[in-house]
């Protein structure tokens, strides 16, 4: 019970080193999710306007990347902006920038699946009615996006979330320097470790709040889309 009273205590006494973890992660996770936004909402749509030999296996891989464990999307990521990799020289490890990158790729495959999804709950007569139109395919796609926006909203929120709640990559690519690549969860694991329960309970709460957050604008996005 002490040690939830002095996390409120911390929070509550704007502790500068709680709340720049707070910032940073924030800003790490919107960057991320904005990375994996630009490639993945287009290819949710473009997976669900074509039709091609080969979709369902297109489909299956996205999903399939998805469910990549975090450790092995840092470890994948890792092996491109290490030294010895061919983005080595941009300094990206143990850098705000390779933190980032291995949140989009994080999120990527998730917000190009649950597109796709989301997407799939329209009118398939839409789609048609695009063609006789004689709508080209990115005009389709920016239609497509623009009619199932509350479904997308809905991916990059969870996108998001996902980010925010993840360890492994921020910690194998950010290194978990203190005032530099820090997130909430890689300083909840080491004062924890340390025995710093009150710091460690205190980001917990912020990470749940943000959790609790997400979950009412899906569920709002969600009202709209109905």
């Amino acid at each position: 019970m002490d040690s939830i009273i002095g996390a409120f205590a911390l929070l509550a006494g704007g502790e500068r080193e709680v709340w720049w973890t707070v910032a940073t992660s924030l800003r790490f996770s919107l960057w991320s999710t904005l990375l994996a936004v630009i490639p993945g909402v287009p290819l949710g749509a473009a997976l669900f306007l074509g039709r091609f030999k080969g979709k369902r296996a297109a489909v299956a891989m996205v999903n399939a990347v998805m469910a990549v464990p975090t450790v092995v999307v840092g470890l994948f990521v890792y092996s491109f902006i290490s030294r010895s990799g061919p983005l080595g020289g941009l300094g990206l490890l143990y850098a705000p920038g390779g933190v980032i990158l291995g949140q989009a790729a994080l999120a990527f495959p998730l917000v190009a699946a649950m597109s796709y999804t989301g997407l799939q709950k329209l009118d398939p007569r839409y789609n048609e009615t695009l063609l006789t139109l004689g709508a080209g395919p990115w005009r389709r796609v920016l239609a497509i996006v623009r009619e199932g926006r509350y479904v997308i909203t809905q991916s990059v929120l969870a996108a998001f979330g996902r980010v925010t709640g993840e360890v492994g990559v921020s910690m194998m690519l950010g290194g978990n320097i203190r005032w530099y690549t820090r997130t909430m969860t890689t300083t909840i694991a080491l004062d924890a470790g340390k025995g710093e329960f009150e710091r460690a309970l205190s980001l917990g709460i912020v990470l749940l709040s943000v959790a609790l957050a997400i979950n009412f604008l899906s569920h709002l996005a969600v009202r709209d889309a109905a």
